[in-house]
């Protein structure tokens, strides 16, 4: 619910995960005022409290440079994936050129449908199946190329194919798989904890220690959404409700020069 309003309010994706962490700094600070109202803040400040936050923010610190190093190689898989694509749109073209065979322009048509597939893909609107289908439909096209043209010709084109196939296999591993599951749990544990702990210890003055609370628990829990935001870089669905995500426009602007290509065959 909280991140349905956030996405739908016109704020800059940099800000939305603050916007979504602030809701639940608002409530800790609500049931801190209560229990301190009903003084049932009967805890003290103890050396090991501080401890435990020192060692949570370890913690994150140690999930973010391990997400991080995905994060990077996302950023250049949709370039890969565009440059292999138009690689093998060029000797389809380069062959329709010389032959003008009705085999090079389904050829292209092809790799066009397979290009819009990827964007739906990204998207979750097309299963990865698909894509190894429209993958190996290329292969009967091979074997028409075969009569027309030379051998390195079908060696370079099945190259551009594993390249891809070895690309789509990497995202959808990047995607469904999170980055040490246990270590997301231990730290959502350890910072529940501590967010109950601000609320029952007894600090003073009071409201230096409401700035304080609002203050470490923002912190906190900001990076653990941030955490799993980056565990997604390709989280462009509505499911998925992601911020941080590799721009696409690499695939898009391949689709582009592939449907021009396409109309000038026609």
């Amino acid at each position: 619910m909280v991140q349905k309003l956030v996405n739908a309010l016109p704020i800059a994706s940099r800000w939305k995960l603050a916007f979504k962490t602030a809701p639940f700094i608002a409530l800790i600070l609500i049931v801190k005022t209560i229990a301190n109202y009903f003084k049932l803040d009967l805890l003290s400040l103890n050396p090991l409290f501080t401890a435990i936050i020192s060692a949570n923010i370890f913690l994150i610190g140690f999930l973010i440079t391990g997400v991080l190093s995905d994060y990077k190689e996302s950023e250049r898989l949709p370039g890969d994936l565009s440059a292999s694509i138009e690689s093998m749109a060029d000797e389809g073209l380069i062959l329709y050129k010389d032959k003008a065979t009705v085999e090079a322009k389904d050829y292209i048509k092809k790799l066009l449908e397979l290009n819009s597939n990827i964007i739906l893909w990204f998207h979750k609107q097309e299963k990865t199946e698909t894509l190894y289908k429209n993958l190996l439909s290329l292969n009967d096209s091979f074997l028409a190329f075969e009569k027309q043209t030379q051998s390195n010709f079908i060696v370079r084109l099945k190259q551009e194919q594993n390249i891809i196939r070895r690309l789509i296999r990497r995202i959808h591993t990047i995607r469904e798989t999170s980055f040490l599951g246990t270590g997301y749990a231990i730290a959502e544990i350890i910072t529940s904890i501590l967010v109950l702990g601000f609320i029952f210890i007894n600090m003073n003055p009071f409201h230096e220690s409401l700035f304080f609370v609002g203050f470490i628990s923002f912190v906190l829990i900001y990076m653990i959404f941030f955490i799993k935001d980056l565990d997604n870089p390709f989280g462009y669905s509505l499911e998925d409700n992601m911020v941080e995500e590799i721009s696409l426009k690499p695939i898009l602007d391949s689709k582009k020069r592939l449907q021009i290509y396409y109309n000038q065959l026609t």
